[in-house]
C-alpha cells in the first residue's frame, strides 16, 4: 500500500471529490480524517471507507475557521502522532454564467476569498506539524497556475481564484522545502461526473470539457483519486512545486 501508515485530512471530504480523495487514500492505507460542516455526510463516507476495509475519523470542522481547523489538526497530530497529507477541496461557491460587467461585487469575489482562505488555514495548521516532523505533503485542486480565459462561457472569480490558490502552492513550496515538505497542485479541467444530474448546463458544460481534451474524454473521479495517491506518495518524493496534469490533454505543458 502507498500511503500505508500515513495520516490524511481531507477538508470538505463528504464533497464528490472530497469522498474520491477520501476513498483512494483510504484504500492505500492512510487513516483519512473526514472534515466537512455536516456530520451525517461525513458518517456516511466514513462508513463506506470502512465497510471497504479502511480507516476514517470524521469530524465537524469548518474550514474557514482557523481556531477550529487549527485545533482538529492538533488532535490528529496528537492523537495519531503525524499529519502526512492535507488537502482542502471545500465548496467555495463561485457563480457562473453571468459576464463579469453584470456580476455583482460579491458573486465575483466570494469563490476568491474562500479559496485563498480555506487553502492558507489548512495548509499552515498542517504544516506546523510537518516542520516538526520534517515530512509531509500539501495537496491543492483544481488550478494550474497558467490557465487561460475561457471566451465563450463566464466563470466569475473560479479562474482568478483558482490561480491565486495556485500562486499560493507555490510560494508555500518555496519556503516549506527547506522542511521536507511537498506542495502540489492536482490540475484537471473539470470534472464531469461532479457536475449535478438535475444542472441545465450539465451537457453544454460537459461537451465544453471533453471538446478541449487530447483524449476526448474528461478526468473520472476515480482518475483524481488515484493521481492524488501516487502526489501523496514516496513515488512522487521528487516532485514538489508544481500541478499534475490530470486535463486528459486539455492542456499540454
Amino acid at each position: 500500500m502507498l500511503l500505508a501508515g500515513k495520516n490524511a485530512i481531507v477538508y470538505g471530504a463528504a464533497g464528490t471529490i472530497g469522498t474520491a480523495l477520501s476513498t483512494a487514500f483510504a484504500r492505500e492505507g492512510a487513516k483519512v480524517h473526514l472534515t466537512g460542516r455536516t456530520a451525517k455526510t461525513l458518517d456516511d463516507v466514513a462508513e463506506r471507507i470502512r465497510k471497504a476495509g479502511g480507516r476514517a475519523e470524521p469530524a465537524v470542522v469548518d474550514a474557514l475557521d482557523e481556531a477550529a481547523v487549527n485545533a482538529h489538526a492538533d488532535e490528529v497530530a496528537a492523537e495519531d502522532g503525524s499529519v502526512d497529507i492535507s488537502v482542502s477541496v471545500i465548496d467555495i461557491a463561485d457563480h457562473q454564467g453571468t459576464p463579469l460587467v453584470e456580476m455583482e461585487l460579491e458573486d465575483f469575489e466570494r469563490p476568491v476569498r474562500i479559496a485563498l482562505r480555506s487553502t492558507f488555514v489548512t495548509a499552515r495548521a498542517a504544516a506546523r506539524h510537518m516542520i516538526r516532523q520534517r515530512s509531509g505533503v500539501i495537496l491543492t485542486f483544481g488550478g494550474d497556475g497558467g490557465g487561460q480565459p475561457m471566451r465563450d462561457y463566464s466563470i466569475g472569480g473560479l479562474q482568478v481564484a483558482l490561480n491565486a490558490v495556485d500562486f499560493l502552492r507555490r510560494q508555500l513550496a518555496a519556503e516549506l522545502g527547506p522542511h521536507g515538505i511537498r506542495v502540489l497542485g492536482l490540475h484537471t479541467g473539470g470534472i464531469t461526473e461532479s457536475l449535478p444530474a438535475d444542472f441545465d448546463g450539465r451537457q453544454a458544460i460537459t461537451d465544453m470539457i471533453v471538446d478541449k481534451t487530447m483524449l476526448k474524454r474528461a478526468a473520472s473521479l476515480a482518475d483524481v483519486g488515484n493521481v492524488a495517491v501516487f502526489a501523496a506518495s514516496d513515488l512522487a518524493r521528487a516532485m514538489t512545486a508544481t500541478s499534475l496534469n490530470i486535463t486528459c490533454g486539455a492542456i499540454a505543458d
